[in-house]
């Protein structure tokens, strides 16, 4: 059970690290240093296998608590099942929805705020942000639960 604990602390780690990575330190910086739309294109390139990567890791490390038994399982599998759900629905919903509007708003730096499909791409985002930010801290209490 050694192994299923090591690859459960990675899929965990991983998972935190590249979304902590991705929010706090890619993200901001490519929307200081380029244009809102550049920054915009390029961070939609990243987000299919950003989500999928969350939901790959989610999975590994789900399977593998399961596997395990012994104190916080049922705890960290609660959490893992959380985190998991909200990425999917970041990955199979809000990316592709968003990824649309994206193709219809032809520049969010000429399109008004209160357009139609800004407001809509708003919410979409507040939604993924939300999700996002709870998966980070749901990937926290899992590493002091480690």
């Amino acid at each position: 059970m050694q192994i299923v604990t090591i690859i459960y602390r990675l899929a965990v780690s991983l998972w935190l690290g590249g979304a902590s990575l991705f929010t706090f330190v890619l993200t901001p910086l490519l929307f200081r240093n380029e244009s809102r739309d550049t920054a915009a294109r390029i961070v939609g390139l990243f987000f299919p296998g950003y989500f999928r990567w969350g939901v790959a890791c989610g999975l590994i490390a789900l399977i593998c608590r399961i596997i395990l038994s012994g104190k916080g399982v049922a705890v960290a599998g609660v959490i893992l099942a959380v985190m998991l759900t909200l990425c999917s629905i970041q990955a199979f919903y809000v990316e592709p929805r968003a990824a649309e509007l994206k193709r219809q708003i032809v520049s969010f730096e000429t399109t008004p705020k209160d357009h139609p499909l800004r407001r809509e791409f708003s919410k979409l985002h507040g939604v993924s942000a939300v999700c996002n930010l709870s998966i980070i801290a749901g990937g926290v209490v899992l590493v002091v639960l480690m």
